[in-house]
């Protein structure tokens, strides 16, 4: 099938039934990422600023900072339960329903959270129902992402599927913006006012977005895609054994892809925040500040990124954000330690920004176009979920065992961001190109045939020309 006449190809973007689906999937898919990364955000920014000091306030400083970051990182436990579980329900019965159903899971444990009693109200039932609603979240969260990601992928006009496959992840720099804002706000008010109650407001407020992304998504289309592979009765049986079988190659570069790039976000996002604030000294509000100016340049950054993933490729760009965090690793973490606020501004948003946004930008339409058509859904979640545990979930923890390890001192998580950027470094050099790939074919992206490379539309700009660009 030519791109000319593959689901969004440019036939299909001139046609105004095709066009009001593609916004009307935008949209859907930009409050869901909204919601997951408004929930996420808001929960990393509590468990450390808040958490530690309302569920365990019968431990020490350093000790409940630990448990709180650990429940933090049990979400990441079920993310890839919820990733396996939808991902196969997506890639049998279709991706509207599943995104309907994790919507309304995330956002609801999110929402209960907000009416949690506190350890000194209910013991050790209240950071126990804690970890409870942060699996729930985990296990909806585990199929959310990836289903925006093949949803958008799928529907975007193939010359033009990085730009328009990641518009719908301005929702996740609007999420975290919205996160980091609120808590901006609450760093300026009394701790005794902020611990009383008040904290319970921003999660309550998740009802609001849950309501609005239900609507949207109640009127969405089914994919494009997927409907091209019922109509051809090629719906698999059994995607998870699909997967496992015949993309474990692929999975493995998926997760390599994602180690900088989720666990950068995660790190720089909560890790960041919690090391300048106890350790280094600044204000409570400057690290969730510095969160939400990264997230402002992110909204230009990610379909910046994705539009020229249309024009140099996919890889090429993907590399070019793991690079950042390379280099950003030793210079950034000592920057940090100096505890000018400033200085911690402009660390936290270049590499929140700059690094893992541009990696973001190109992964939207990069891990759809990885895999084949049958089991797209449960290979992009398998690839980000499992990335999850071992890079975003663990980040928190691990870092904050190695501030109190080291005595605070900056090196070590240092390291640790140059080891996961190194992954995704390497890994971009095992990636194959697949910018505009025909997404209804079967067979993942590693084992495409010559003939099927050489059919895609061509690079506006070559490779060797947009590195000699970024190496001048």
């Amino acid at each position: 099938m030519s791109s000319e006449n593959q689901p969004g190809g440019s036939s299909g973007a001139s046609d105004p039934d095709y066009a009001a689906n593609l916004r009307r999937a935008t949209l859907a898919s930009s409050v869901g990422s909204a919601l997951e990364y408004y929930d996420f955000a808001l929960y990393g920014l509590a468990s450390a600023l808040i958490f530690s000091k309302v569920f365990f306030s019968n431990l020490t400083p350093a000790v409940a900072l630990v448990a709180s970051f650990a429940t933090f990182g049990v979400a990441f436990a079920a993310r890839p339960l919820g990733g396996l579980f939808f991902g196969t329900i997506g890639d049998k019965l279709g991706r509207k329903w599943v995104l309907l159903t994790t919507i309304a899971i995330m956002g609801g444990a999110s929402t209960l959270v907000g009416v949690l009693p506190t350890y000194e109200q209910a013991g050790l039932w209240a950071p126990a129902l804690l970890v409870l609603l942060r699996l729930l979240q985990g296990f909806g969260a585990g199929a959310e992402q990836a289903g925006a990601t093949v949803l958008m992928a799928e529907y975007a006009p193939v010359r033009r599927r990085g730009f328009f496959a990641a518009l719908p992840f301005i929702g996740i720099q609007a999420g975290t913006l919205l996160a980091a804002g609120v808590f901006v706000d609450l760093g300026t008010l009394p701790t005794e006012v902020l611990l009383a109650g008040v904290w319970r407001i921003p999660f309550l407020a998740s009802i609001l977005l849950i309501g609005v992304a239900v609507f949207i998504r109640m009127r969405l289309r089914e994919s494009p895609t997927f409907i091209t592979l019922e109509k051809q009765d090629q719906v698999a049986e059994s995607p998870l054994r699909e997967v496992f079988r015949g993309s474990f190659p692929s999975v493995l570069r998926g997760i390599g892809l994602r180690m900088a790039e989720n666990g950068g976000s995660y790190i720089f996002s909560t890790l960041a925040v919690s090391f300048v604030v106890t350790t280094v000294g600044v204000g409570t509000w400057i690290g969730p500040l510095a969160v939400a100016v990264g997230s402002l340049v992110g909204m230009v950054t990610v379909p910046f990124a994705g539009h020229l993933s249309d024009r140099f490729g996919r890889v090429p760009v993907y590399r070019f954000g793991a690079a950042v965090l390379l280099v950003l690793a030793f210079p950034g973490w000592w920057l940090l330690s100096l505890g000018n606020p400033v200085i911690v501004i402009i660390v936290i948003a270049v590499a929140i920004g700059l690094g893992v946004n541009t990696m973001l930008g190109a992964q939207c339409a990069l891990l759809p176009e990885m895999f084949g058509n049958q089991h797209r859904y449960l290979g992009v979640a398998t690839s980000r979920e499992f990335s999850a545990i071992l890079a975003g979930g663990i980040a928190p923890v691990l870092g904050a065992f190695l501030i109190g390890a080291s005595g605070g001192a900056w090196w070590p998580l240092a390291i640790y961001v140059f080891i996961l950027a190194a992954i995704t470094f390497a890994t971009t050099f095992v990636t194959p190109e697949t910018r505009g790939r025909d997404l209804t074919l079967l067979n993942d992206a590693l084992f495409d045939s010559a003939v099927q490379v050489e059919t895609r539309p061509e690079h506006m700009v070559s490779h060797k020309e947009f590195l000699a660009r970024v190496g001048s």
